[in-house]
């Protein structure tokens, strides 16, 4: 008995040695996650063991059944996750909301264009669709051509309840921003009649790729979620270990300006990720985003590059060599009285971005990554020589989003 107790202590003085001594800094909120990292594996499972045996401290994330209570059914539901064979799933969706679904989904409503976009992106079958959310604005369709066999369940912010009871999805996808539309009666009308609902935001570049991460364990696709994760990121990666290095002094004065209909001076803050792609922002000292401002202040303060947002023109639609309409909005900007003296006017260094690559708009989904790299180019040419934003794009919609779109005869999306 003495032996057996003594070789009991060494295995799991062992097993605490291979455990994490810390929690990583992104933690995957899914109740199984017991040593609360960032991926759910056979450490959870020890880690839990330990936890019962009390020779761990139990943590939120180790009661993976959800029950309030940590056993050995704890320990089973972590072994079904990890093999993909769970029939539930609790996690802290984006809107800060505990929910558990039931596995697999088999019929899903999506309520906004970012969902549909990184669900392609993990290879999720197409026909597990039954309803979309197509109106304010409408769905791209050079871009989601798939949209309009899809049955429509109304507006994206306040869809039709009715119609989606119809429809008895598994789930539905709703947005975890409610800053236009107060959108509580709508879940609350969905849940209240049994349907469950996820909240994500899938157009934040801070919290993307653990969004991604989520929707891989949610639809069984955590293999694709990891390779399109690390695709992205190691482009996102390679663009920060290069701007880290350069000096404030050789960081160009930039004037992002924000797409607007009725000509006023609107720059879009924080989301225009000018210092991310190694610029100094004229109007850093301006908090928020998406304001008006002083056309004489940008002249006062100079920028030596001006980047503006089309909201109109570009497309995946139209003919790669139809520029006309970038065209025409760099033209507006050059021809502006007040920007004659800036630098970025003189110099011939004025770029148009098209609200298909940006955040927070409808036709933009989850492409910031490819504006990142456009503007990294564009403001250090010789440093991101071998960066290729047109070709990271065609690889987007090729190997992730499945779309036959040939960049070089569709789509305009910049202009210099």
């Amino acid at each position: 008995m003495k032996k057996e107790k003594i070789f009991t202590g060494l295995i799991i003085a062992l097993v605490l040695l291979i455990l994490p001594a810390d929690a990583s800094e992104n933690i995957l909120d899914i109740y199984g996650n017991a040593n609360e990292d960032d991926c759910i594996n056979m450490q959870d499972v020890t880690y839990t063991e330990l936890v019962i045996l009390e020779y761990k401290d139990p943590t939120s994330f180790a009661d993976a059944k959800y029950d309030k209570k940590i056993d050995i059914l704890d320990v089973t539901q972590i072994e079904l996750v990890i093999l993909g064979k769970e029939k539930e799933l609790t996690f802290i969706d984006s809107a800060d909301r505990t929910v558990t679904l039931d596995l697999p989904i088999e019929s899903s409503v999506i309520c906004f264009p970012h969902v549909l976009e990184t669900i392609r992106s993990l290879n999720v079958p197409m026909d597990s669709i039954s309803g979309i959310a197509r109106n304010w604005p409408e769905y791209d369709p050079g871009f989601f051509p798939e949209v309009g066999d899809i049955p429509d369940v109304g507006d994206r912010w306040t869809p039709d309840v009715e119609v989606i009871l119809s429809i008895q999805p598994d789930v539905v996808f709703f947005t975890s921003l409610s800053a236009y539309v107060d959108t509580t009666q709508t879940l609350e009308a969905l849940e209240s009649a049994g349907i469950t609902v996820l909240c994500f935001n899938l157009n934040s570049l801070e919290s993307y790729s653990e969004e991604v991460e989520k929707l891989g364990y949610v639809f069984n696709k955590r293999d694709e979620a990891g390779e399109f994760n690390d695709w992205r990121e190691n482009i996102l990666n390679l663009i920060q270990e290069r701007v880290e290095n350069i000096p404030l002094d050789d960081r160009p004065k930039v004037y992002f300006e924000a797409a607007s209909e009725d000509g006023s001076y609107n720059i879009y803050g924080k989301y225009a990720y000018i210092a991310m792609t190694g610029g100094t922002d004229i109007f850093s000292d301006q908090p928020g985003h998406y304001f008006t401002i002083d056309p004489e202040a940008i002249a006062d303060r100079d920028p030596e590059i001006i980047v503006k947002v089309e909201g109109d023109a570009g497309g995946y639609d139209i003919s790669a060599a139809d520029t006309s309409g970038l065209e025409e909005t760099r033209m507006e900007i050059m021809n502006r009285d007040i920007l004659q003296h800036v630098s970025a006017v003189e110099d011939d260094n004025v770029h148009v971005i098209t609200v298909h690559l940006l955040s927070f708009f409808g036709d933009s989904g989850c492409r910031n990554f490819i504006q990142i790299a456009y503007q990294a180019k564009w403001f250090h040419p010789e440093l991101f020589e071998d960066l290729d934003p047109k070709a990271i794009h065609q690889e987007y919609l090729t190997r992730f989003q499945g779309l036959d779109i040939d960049l070089n005869e569709n789509g305009v999306f910049v202009y210099k």
